[in-house]
């Protein structure tokens, strides 16, 4: 129950928080540059499945995120006959889902 009531204040905060003309970083990799964000190409990068990748989903396209006790599920890019996706953040408690959920929503807000 205490994971459910931490979720529910994770998303809410999610929701209605964010911080007006905020910049996103650029991807590009050694750039130090600032791009203005957009919600229709939000990039969040998440953990590589293989050595030598890297990966990032577009916040946009983001439908539910979901905090189990070790990992963090994040679905996206749903739509009809199956076409959604899911990336799975491993982490050690509740903590880490709390840190890793925050770097979310200030992506996210910076992508406004």
């Amino acid at each position: 129950m205490k994971q459910a009531r931490m979720l529910n204040a994770i998303c809410a905060a999610i929701a209605c928080c964010g911080t007006p003309a905020a910049y996103a970083e650029s991807v590009v990799p050694g750039s130090t540059m600032f791009v203005p964000g957009s919600t229709a190409f939000c990039l969040y990068e998440i953990p590589a499945d293989e050595p030598g990748k890297r990966r990032w989903i577009n916040l946009g396209i983001v439908q539910y995120i979901e905090a189990t006790r070790t990992e963090l599920k994040i679905y996206f890019g749903g739509g009809s006959l199956g076409s959604g996706h899911e990336v799975k953040i491993p982490y050690a408690g509740m903590d880490e889902a709390a840190a890793i959920m925050e770097k979310l929503r200030k992506t996210a807000a910076a992508c406004r």
